[in-house]
């Protein structure tokens, strides 16, 4: 029997993402949702998230997609309900609130699961077991798309909590903390702030190791989402959002489609309940915290959409 889940939150990545791969997953049936103007045809809708907790004791997980700034509030509540969360990325607006409900859930004996899609892309896999033996003399980060196109008018990704160009960035930031054989940290960054907004629309970052990160959120046209390192034995890429792994310039394995992301983290979601355990990895996170504490700030032109 498939567990029953309801989706907080029906906005873009919801209906992208979550809906399509919550249909063909084996392990959970979407059940309800919670969201004041989205709902999915044939689910039962609720306004208010209280009022679903009392109606539905039956779904015994909740998927949170709403913006992460008021994250905390709904996670808390379903946990103290004794519900299994599932967090988009980023998990939550700080790491401190994140940390309060892997304490919760731990005190519960719930799931608690601190997704990362991007580390499902087809590719990422083999290129994490591609580096493990080899020494990294160089990694470079590119990751560069356009905000108008993947979150049109939402003006919360550029208030605070919002991360700005960290919403897509944490992305790579998931894959190399994964792929790397050792970990780095954040020596230093370079912000770039609109003139009318509260957080940064690009950023360089330099990472112990002679590693490095470009961050940009005004790309039109084609998007790039790309990874290189230099090892002592040969040269690496991930393409396409690490859906497509290449070595010394040539193909090797991958995909540049995207949606084998979110039926993968249902997948997993349902291996931790099953075994009793959570997953909260903070890495990707620490790292952009890091660098808004390192970087220097530079004032851009104003940007609106």
């Amino acid at each position: 029997m498939r567990g029953k889940v309801a989706l907080v939150g029906v906005g873009k990545i919801a209906r992208d993402q979550h809906v399509p791969a919550l249909a063909a997953s084996p392990d959970w049936e979407l059940a309800a949702t919670v969201s004041r103007s989205g709902r999915v045809e044939g689910v039962e809708a609720f306004a208010d998230f209280a009022t679903f907790l009392a109606a539905r004791p039956d779904v015994g997980m909740v998927s949170l997609c709403m913006p992460p700034a008021p994250r905390f509030a709904y996670a808390e509540a379903a946990l103290g309900a004794g519900r299994h969360v599932m967090l988009e990325k980023p998990p939550g607006a700080t790491l401190a609130e994140v940390q309060a409900l892997a304490a919760l859930a731990q005190a519960g004996g719930l799931t608690l699961y601190a997704t990362w899609h991007s580390r499902m892309a087809r590719a990422v896999a083999a290129a994490r077991a591609w580096l493990a033996p080899r020494r990294i003399l160089r990694a470079h980060v590119t990751w560069r798309e356009d905000v108008r196109h993947w979150h049109p008018g939402q003006d919360w990704v550029f208030e605070p909590g919002g991360m700005g160009v960290f919403d897509p960035g944490i992305n790579a930031l998931s894959i190399l903390t994964h792929v790397l054989p050792a970990p780095v940290h954040v020596t230093g960054a370079v912000l770039d702030y609109p003139a009318n907004r509260q957080t940064p629309i690009a950023a360089r970052i330099d990472f112990t190791g002679n590693v490095s990160a470009d961050f940009d959120w005004r790309q039109e046209g084609p998007q790039t989402w790309d990874m290189d390192f230099d090892t002592d034995a040969g040269a690496m890429s991930l393409r396409h959002g690490g859906n497509e792994l290449w070595v010394d310039g040539a193909r090797v394995s991958g995909s540049d489609s995207i949606m084998g992301e979110y039926p993968a983290l249902y997948a997993r979601m349902a291996g931790l309940v099953a075994a009793g355990t959570s997953e909260i990895d903070l890495a990707p996170m620490i790292h952009v915290a890091d660098a808004m504490m390192l970087g220097r700030r530079e004032v851009v032109a104003p940007f609106d959409f």
